[in-house]
């Protein structure tokens, strides 16, 4: 009979190992996913400065909106959570596109090789930070699924493990976009 128990003891404690592990696993993967967010911002703040400098040798670009930029960018750098730097990030993202669409009307600007260099690095950034908010918010969800399901819930509980916050796409994003060609007489 003491055979028995201790046969059942140790397949417990083997079983809460596992879980915890798996557990830390999951955590870690999701703490990781969000360094590469974090590496992805950090390249894209770095760009940031040299854009704004290409663009300011253009004189007319309007310094309001170059300010807004520094303003936002200094705002990704300090943000003290994830969901802080996203949110910041998001709006970041929104004022270097206008500074895209605006230069659609300055030529010279478009044509700079330095200008095209670094709106393509940038657009690839873009591109990076929008896979790893995918990457994060699946780790994410792995993560909290071991934290909800059991028995693993029971471990999670046991060690205090916390849930994961996914990152949200900001309600602007979400619009649908209005596309009108009769301004253009393209549909006519």
């Amino acid at each position: 009979m003491v055979w028995i128990l201790l046969i059942i003891v140790i397949a417990l404690i083997g079983w809460v190992i596992l879980a915890y592990n798996g557990l830390v696993r999951s955590r870690m993967q999701t703490q990781e996913s969000w360094s590469q967010i974090d590496v992805q911002l950090k390249r894209r703040n770095d760009l940031i400065p040299n854009l704004i400098e290409t663009v300011k040798g253009y004189g007319k670009y309007e310094q309001e909106t170059l300010e807004k930029v520094t303003s936002l960018r200094q705002q990704v750098a300090n943000a003290s959570t994830p969901q802080e730097a996203m949110v910041a990030s998001d709006a970041l993202s929104r004022q270097v596109a206008g500074i895209f669409a605006v230069a659609e009307s300055y030529p010279d600007l478009k044509a700079n090789a330095n200008y095209l260099k670094l709106q393509e690095e940038l657009t690839n950034t873009e591109n990076k930070i929008s896979y790893s908010r995918q990457l994060f918010n699946s780790t994410t969800a792995n993560y909290n699924v071991k934290l909800e399901t059991f028995p693993s819930s029971i471990v999670g509980k046991l060690f205090n493990f916390q849930p994961s916050k996914f990152l949200e796409t900001p309600a602007e994003e979400k619009a649908v976009p209005k596309v009108d060609f009769g301004a253009n007489g393209l549909g006519d």
